[in-house]
Parts: structure tokens; C-alpha cells; sequence
């Protein structure tokens, strides 16, 4: 069995460390470098960082920012927000990014996921969605729609039908972040996740809500997530990468043990 990974979510604006509450309410908390160095250093996974109005603002992501995160940890890093081509997916590469994450671009243009997947293989491409509950309907069965531009715009796509397609688009992970459970601390949308991880054969990592160590647990069980996103439990110094995987490998979720428990 492979092990479950915990990732730490970095969401950037104007190169400073942000935090929102159901994707309003953002607030700047500290230096995104800064704390990529410490999550690495205390037995991260991986790293997530999100430049969160680059796609809202019409703009690339700041890879200054980038490459400084790059330089100080050595852990798989995957980068989203803004990219539109082939071209932006190579930079980032370039300044250090092991992965790519796609999101308001993909949905608006499907066949970038394909086009970034030939360019630099499946597995450096992670189809990021963005989740909001809503009724059911013949156009959205699941009853989780995609929402793009950063939360604000809805689009009229069945969040696992889009998973389905990404997956066959190549794809080859996905995070699936839940607005209505975004920033609130109070456990991630397991239904969501569940649904999604059945519905498709690539790693799925459940993103959104993550408030104390049993979220974890629970979304990496009875959610079927491949791995948990975290932020606000660790950028606020409640809870420690190392005191996560303790907790979870004391419950019998197998993780990468960090090098301070080996």
C-alpha cells in the first residue's frame, strides 16, 4: 500500500503568504518562503503553492517567488494559478517547480491538459478543481459544481464528470478543493472527495477544511483521498507537519515517517 501523503497548501498574493475563508476574507499572514523551508524541514511531503490572483488579474505567476521557494526545499513542489500554455507549464519547470497545477485555464480550454501532458509528462500535471455544492440537476448529477477565477465564477460543470475528463485528458493527479469548506476548520467535504477518488484512477488529494489531526484521518479513509491538503492548522501554529504524521501513523495510516521520528 502506497503511503498517504500530507501536503501543505501555500496560497501567494503579491508575494506574501495568504489565507481566506471560503475564498473571501484574505488576509496576509507571513512570508511564503519562510515557511515552505520550515514545513520541509519538520517532514513535508509536498509543497503546494497557488498565486491565487494571477488568474483574476489577468496576469503570470511571479516566478521570483517561485525559484526562492525552490532553492529551499527539496520535496516534490507543484505551482498553479495563471498558467494558460505549454509555455508558462516550461517555466515554471524551469524555475523549479516539479509540478504544474492548471485550473480556470483548463476548464476554459480543455485541451491544455493534454498539451501540458505531452510537453512534460502525466505525472508533472495536477488538474486543480475548485468545488461548490448546489443542487442537483441533469446538467450537474453529483451536485458539486466547478467554479473558476479563484471562486468567483460559476461554470455549469458536474465537478466529477470534469475529473473524469481530466483524467482522460491526462491528467495525472487531482486536488479537489472545497469552497464551502475552505478555510473553515471544520473537516473536509469527505462526500466530495470520496466521490471523485471512486470516480477516477489517478491520486486525488482532498484540499479544503483540514482543522485537527482527525480531518486527516477521516478524509484519508472514509474520503478515499490519496493525500491531505493543510494550511490554516499549520500556518498558524496549532499543529506541526510532524505531529500530524504522528498522529496519523499511530491510528494505522501508513505515511513517510520524518527524519525526527525515524
Amino acid at each position: 500500500m502506497l503511503s498517504k501523503r500530507v501536503i501543505a497548501c501555500l496560497d501567494v498574493r503579491d508575494g506574501k503568504l495568504a489565507k481566506s475563508v471560503r475564498f473571501v476574507d484574505t488576509k496576509d499572514i507571513g512570508d511564503p518562503v519562510e515557511k515552505a523551508k520550515e514545513y520541509y524541514e519538520d517532514g513535508l511531503d509536498e509543497l503546494v503553492f497557488y498565486d491565487i490572483t494571477a488568474s483574476s488579474d489577468g496576469r503570470g505567476i511571479m516566478l521570483d517567488v517561485v525559484e526562492r521557494v525552490a532553492a529551499q526545499v527539496f520535496i516534490p513542489f507543484s505551482v498553479g494559478g495563471g498558467i494558460r500554455s505549454v509555455d508558462d507549464a516550461t517555466m515554471l519547470r524551469l524555475a523549479g517547480a516539479e509540478k504544474i497545477n492548471v485550473n480556470s485555464a483548463a476548464v476554459k480550454d480543455p485541451a491544455l491538459i493534454r498539451r501540458c501532458s505531452d510537453a512534460i509528462g502525466a505525472q508533472s500535471v495536477v488538474l486543480s478543481m475548485d468545488v461548490r455544492r448546489t443542487d442537483p440537476s441533469q446538467q450537474i448529477p453529483s451536485g458539486y459544481e466547478i467554479v473558476i477565477n479563484g471562486g468567483r465564477t460559476p461554470v455549469g460543470r458536474d465537478a466529477v464528470a470534469w475529473a473524469r475528463e481530466g483524467e482522460g485528458l491526462g491528467a495525472g493527479e487531482l486536488v479537489v478543493n472545497s469552497i464551502d469548506a475552505d478555510g473553515t476548520r471544520e473537516g473536509y467535504e469527505l462526500r466530495l472527495t470520496r466521490a471523485i477518488a471512486d470516480a477516477v484512477q489517478i491520486p486525488v488529494i482532498a484540499s479544503g477544511g483540514a482543522g485537527k489531526p482527525e480531518h486527516l484521518y477521516e478524509v484519508l479513509t472514509e474520503g478515499h483521498a490519496d493525500a491531505a491538503l493543510v494550511a490554516s492548522m499549520v500556518h498558524y501554529g496549532d499543529y506541526t507537519v510532524s505531529g500530524l504524521k504522528e498522529y496519523l501513523r499511530g491510528r494505522g495510516v501508513k505515511v513517510r515517517v520524518p527524519r525526527l521520528l525515524s
